[in-house]
């Protein structure tokens, strides 16, 4: 059958910033297709409602508070992650941002340091934790978040931009790496309606200048985004490594 391509049954997953999003959606997604899944999040009871409402709609899934900054975080949340299936982590699922948008010369140090030790040292940290436990079978899968930013810059966002652009040399690089381990590694650029882009979409003209450059001149929901994110974690994903997928309605083209 088709769908046994995208049967994650008997695999385990950790999802950084899942307690709301893209990365609530993502947990959800991969639950439905049989992983067991740890929801992570910086808010603790966020990330439990997240993982009991998975529990009740019949998926496995437990909680953690993680901070992705702090590399001791990262190690026990890889080792409960691991533990959902017998000591192996098969997808990790680096999804954890910020923004702190604002023009160049308003920028801070302390804002632009900030979102690098969230997006770029908090993928290095997971990953590192994680990658101990990833089997070598050809079941393990990184999938980092990056963004449109990250390819094409965006206005008033030069510190998100930055990161984002280091998680796209992160993952090509890894890639490389662990090509060799047959653990895959890519990266998803999404975009959809989620409170990190709230801003942009209530504002009337930031939305009227994002529409101009959405071809389908509309904001995803966040559980059109998660689908991608099973098919890159699956079997059907195999021989994909070391790729950046936009997901954003065309906005990179």
């Amino acid at each position: 059958m088709a769908n046994s391509y995208f049967d994650l049954t008997g695999r385990s997953a950790l999802v950084t910033g899942a307690a709301g999003g893209i990365g609530s959606a993502v947990a959800a997604a991969l639950a439905d297709a049989g992983a067991a899944v740890l929801v992570t999040d910086l808010e603790k009871d966020a990330a439990a409602a997240v993982a009991e409402r998975i529990s009740d709609a019949g998926g496995r899934a437990e909680s953690a508070a993680l901070d992705v900054s702090d590399r001791d975080s990262a190690d026990a949340a890889a080792a409960q992650a691991a533990a959902l299936a017998d000591g192996a982590l098969h997808i990790v699922i680096n999804n954890a941002g910020v923004t702190k948008p604002a023009m160049f010369d308003k920028t801070t140090q302390e804002s632009f340091r900030l979102l690098f030790d969230i997006h770029v040292m908090g993928a290095f940290n997971v990953t590192q934790a994680a990658l101990p436990y990833i089997p070598t079978d050809g079941t393990g899968r990184i999938v980092n978040v990056t963004s449109a930013a990250g390819l094409t810059g965006t206005l008033g966002q030069v510190n998100y931009s930055a990161a984002k652009a280091g998680i796209i040399g992160f993952t090509k690089s890894l890639a490389r790496e662990l090509a060799t381990k047959n653990i895959n590694v890519n990266a998803l650029a999404p975009l959809a309606a989620t409170p990190m882009t709230e801003t942009i979409r209530t504002n009337e003209k930031f939305a009227a200048n994002m529409m101009n450059r959405i071809p389908m001149k509309r904001w995803a929901e966040p559980s059109e985004i998660a689908g991608a994110f099973v098919f890159m974690a699956s079997n059907a994903a195999s021989y994909i490594t070391g790729q950046v997928l936009p997901v954003d309605g065309g906005m990179v083209i």
